[in-house]
């Protein structure tokens, strides 16, 4: 069975919120001596700080892995006219 994908008119604020919350948590968490886990919150700091934007911005936009990913990936150059033919190689 095929799951229905978002509709595709989440709000431009809504997602400009994701991920400021998400930049302002990772600069938080970064910047200042608020560890990522405690002994009284557990991992309470990271969850909601970083993971609560992180899964929130994978619910509005499902695929951004995937683009993320095909951004990163080095593309490969297409050969160039180099053909065999019998021993000898021509252009």
């Amino acid at each position: 069975m095929r799951t229905k994908p978002l509709p595709a008119n989440v709000s431009p604020s809504l997602l400009g919120a994701t991920v400021l919350w998400l930049l302002a948590g990772g600069a938080l968490l970064l910047t200042t001596a608020l560890p990522l886990h405690t002994d009284l919150l557990g991992w309470t700091p990271a969850f909601w700080l970083l993971g609560a934007p992180l899964l929130m911005l994978l619910a509005l936009q499902p695929g951004l892995p995937h683009q993320v990913f095909s951004l990163c990936r080095p593309h490969r150059r297409a050969m160039q006219a180099v053909v065999w033919h019998g021993g000898h190689i021509q252009r």
